[in-house]
């Protein structure tokens, strides 16, 4: 009596460290991604600290902010646009119909734009508080942790949407329904507090309202509250969310 081909299972680390590890060989490759993802938040922080340069409290007050807001939108970039290359080049085909688990493959885009996150974050954050002098109470170190799920919830978004677009443009047109909003109604601009009720109640549903209350709560509070752990747990719940919804638009289409 015969089977068919035993299925993949579900997770493995090998597969997974070796899918993160194709992934970055091809970054290495392309070096306007990785200044997009490394050097631009920087350069958005440097030129907004010298935009408010006779008003260093203007930058202190939004600055934190953005220093979750820009690793977000620049990892959802790279990733739906890199995502979206190997769907439409027939190299995630190719490698689904490969003895490779859903949770491989996302584990391992999620592992290896991850660690680029890490770099981003980190040098970020350096550049903010130790060069451009944002005044921050509570530890860097939390600014970085907030700072790096913010990222990763940008490589999530990034992983999802690709399943949707089917170019490159159509990826970049998802920002005005995904981010733009988000961008709007996370409290930037005004305290969510002030806005219609109905504005608010959305904005209670956004991941990006609690980078924003997380990094508002280092820059506030000396310790870590209650506040800043809820807000830090929504974000990366979010992003595991968001990943496993990216996993289950992943299908086999060859035989």
């Amino acid at each position: 009596m015969t089977t068919g081909p035993t299925p993949p299972s579900p997770f493995t680390g090998a597969r997974t460290l070796a899918t993160a590890t194709r992934v970055l060989r091809q970054l290495r490759h392309d070096p306007r991604s990785i200044a997009l993802m490394i050097l631009v938040p920087c350069v958005m922080l440097f030129l907004l600290r010298y935009v408010f340069d006779a008003n260093p409290r203007t930058f202190d007050s939004i600055g934190a902010s953005l220093l979750g807001i820009f690793p977000l939108i620049t990892m959802f970039l790279v990733t739906s646009i890199a995502t979206l290359r190997e769907r439409t080049s027939g190299t995630l085909e190719r490698l689904l119909a490969m003895p490779l688990g859903k949770a491989d493959l996302i584990g391992g885009y999620a592992l290896a734009f991850g660690l680029i996150a890490v770099v981003q974050s980190a040098l970020a954050t350096a550049l903010a508080t130790w060069v451009l002098g944002l005044e921050v109470i509570g530890s860097p170190w939390l600014l970085l942790l907030v700072a790096l799920l913010d990222a990763l919830l940008g490589t999530a978004l990034g992983l999802f949407v690709s399943a949707f677009a089917s170019s490159e443009f159509q990826a970049v047109q998802f920002m005005p329904a995904v981010i733009f909003p988000q961008l709007l109604l996370c409290g930037l601009f005004t305290p969510r507090s002030a806005m219609h009720p109905v504005l608010e109640a959305v904005s209670d549903a956004l991941p990006m309202s609690y980078a924003v209350d997380g990094m508002n709560e280092v820059l506030r509070h000396a310790d870590v509250t209650g506040a800043f752990v809820r807000d830090a747990l929504v974000v990366a719940g979010c992003a595991v969310l968001v990943l496993a919804l990216g996993a289950a638009t992943l299908r086999r289409r060859t035989a």
